[in-house]
């Protein structure tokens, strides 16, 4: 009775992950540097959802299968007084933008915001049932 409230809880996570994908992609979207300090810009995540659950087996529902790194080409940006130009005066910076990765995070919120609604009208239909019973 209650597997169908994990649907919903499954695309709540999922959502959720997906929004903090974007959020970071937007965070790091100057980012000229790699974590480890090396003349490597920060490379978009994207999150790959799949259905069901890898763990159970159950086919209901969706999980994060992995968050992938964009392969796309860097931004050259003419910065000569730059330490970390090169000998043109370029450096180069993520392949980010900030309108595509707010859509994405407003279509993510979106979709928490619906699977919400489906757990509450769950719990409502369930509560109902259980009121007839009794």
């Amino acid at each position: 009775m209650y597997g169908l409230l994990d649907v919903s809880t499954s695309g709540m996570i999922a959502q959720r992950t997906r929004v903090e994908v974007a959020t970071a992609n937007i965070a790091n979207a100057n980012s000229i540097l790699d974590p480890n300090g090396d003349n490597e810009p920060f490379r978009r995540r994207i999150a790959m959802l799949a259905p069901g659950d890898p763990v159970s087996g159950d086919p209901m529902g969706v999980h994060v299968a992995r968050i992938d790194l964009a392969d796309g080409e860097f931004r050259p940006k003419y910065m000569p007084g730059s330490p970390y130009s090169n000998e043109q005066g370029m450096v180069y910076t993520p392949d980010i933008d900030i309108t595509t990765e707010s859509v994405n995070a407003i279509e993510a919120s979106r979709a928490y915001e619906a699977n919400v609604m489906a757990a509450e009208a769950t719990k409502a239909m369930l509560s109902a049932s259980l009121r007839i019973l009794a």
